[in-house]
């Protein structure tokens, strides 16, 4: 059998790569190992399916901190505006949320993932599931086809690589295409997990003290040995048995790891900010107001809200302060040290759970050997790549999956093309 395209992985990249190389009347055929299309979809945005953001572009690229300047050019062909418009032909209504995501109206990644199924089924495009391809075939710096795990030879004119990286390895990212794109040439560059929970060895984790507590709209930073913010990031996090998460964390997580292998140390410094809208004095002339209002009370009544109560407690047992002292009875230093840890909250980090446990893989086919308007190789002709298997991360919200629908729209469209020259 012969294709036009073949392109393997069903995820949101390789379902996209389908849908442009069939528009253009191409034979397409669609491969995936797994039982089902677009189960990384089907999970993503709590499943609800966050298909883009619609931020400006410039500032969608601020949030793909790992080589989004590479999508300027694609960006320039095909936008998170025309991804919008492209589910709404799919009748797919969208609407935004906070920070641009946009999400159906539906709030159901099934109706996402049916509608994309149908295009698909539409365009007639060629679906095998259940299908693990054992390697891409080349012969003299071009793409001839594919060969199975089965043994079974596909010939093709032109083949799309979509199949994800090594994080959430049960919707089928488990690497595979890494060493296909080595053996046509390609530099892999290394792997790591992004958007991933942070772990910490500290006391007060061990033993659980802080383990399910949630704070809001918080800011939280790396810290670098030297004693520089690396990074700061203000948004929602939680405790946990092993350190923390939550969506700061998460972003936070890529530049612990990068702070520990530049510096070659095993833990470093994080600060946690639980009332970022407040400078430190704000806080102790705020604290002192109310010492003076009402002496006679405790502390832990005077200063109820500021932070969550068991947060505050705390805080409490770190300054040594007694939570049932009245206000009066509290020595001026106590309250700075106290306001200061309200601020500053300084603990220390030593790694992140694994890939295999990240949302996102950091890392991966070499940006700098792919043509960026059409996602093709620059070492071997007819091959292109899009998706998470390119050394391309962006944070959680909608860019991740920005950057694979669009770097799988010009794939698919090119290799159609590419498909189609004598």
């Amino acid at each position: 059998m012969k294709y036009d395209v073949v392109v393997i992985g069903g995820g949101p990249s390789g379902l996209m790569a389908a849908i442009a190389a069939a528009e253009q009347k191409r034979r397409v055929l669609l491969l995936d190992k797994g039982e089902k299309l677009g189960r990384k979809l089907a999970i993503s945005g709590g499943g609800r399916c966050n298909v883009t953001n619609r931020l400006p572009v410039d500032e969608l690229i601020k949030h793909i901190p790992g080589n989004g300047r590479f999508l300027h050019s694609a960006f320039s062909i095909y936008n998170n505006e025309d991804i919008i418009s492209f589910f709404e032909r799919l009748k797919i209504q969208l609407k935004e949320e906070d920070h641009g995501r946009m999400f159906p109206i539906t709030d159901n990644a099934q109706s996402v993932v049916h509608a994309l199924l149908d295009e698909l089924r539409r365009l007639k495009v060629h679906i095998r599931t259940n299908t693990p391809v054992k390697k891409v075939i080349y012969d003299d710096e071009k793409v001839i086809g594919v060969e199975l795990k089965n043994d079974e030879l596909i010939r093709a004119k032109s083949v799309v690589i979509a199949v994800g990286g090594k994080s959430v390895p049960h919707t089928g990212s488990t690497g595979d295409g890494y060493a296909w794109a080595k053996n046509a040439g390609h530099t892999i560059t290394e792997l790591y997990p992004t958007e991933v929970p942070i772990t910490s060895s500290e006391r007060f984790i061990k033993e659980k003290t802080l383990q399910g507590l949630s704070l809001r709209d918080v800011e939280l930073k790396v810290v670098n040995p030297k004693g520089k913010i690396v990074i700061a990031h203000q948004m929602d996090m939680i405790f946990t048995h092993f350190g923390i998460s939550g969506p700061a964390a998460l972003r936070c997580s890529q530049f612990v790891l990068k702070t520990m292998k530049k510096f070659n140390v095993k833990e470093v410094e994080m600060q946690l900010d639980a009332l970022p809208g407040k400078n430190t004095e704000q806080l102790f002339q705020m604290i002192l107001t109310r010492m003076e209002n009402e002496p006679k009370k405790a502390i832990r009544n005077v200063l109820k809200g500021i932070v969550p109560e068991r947060y505050l407690l705390f805080l409490f047992d770190r300054n040594n302060i007694d939570p049932q002292s009245t206000m009066s009875h509290i020595a001026k230093d106590k309250l700075r040290a106290l306001a200061v840890d309200c601020k500053q909250f300084t603990f220390k980090v030593n790694g992140t759970l694994s890939i295999e446990k990240a949302f996102v893989t950091g890392g991966g086919v070499s940006v700098k050997e792919i043509n960026p308007k059409q996602m093709s190789s620059k070492l071997t002709r007819g091959l292109y790549f899009c998706g998470e298997i390119l050394d391309i991360h962006g944070y959680t919200g909608g860019y991740n999956i920005t950057a694979a629908l669009v770097t799988g729209r010009l794939a698919g469209m090119n290799a159609g093309e590419f498909s189609n020259r004598k």
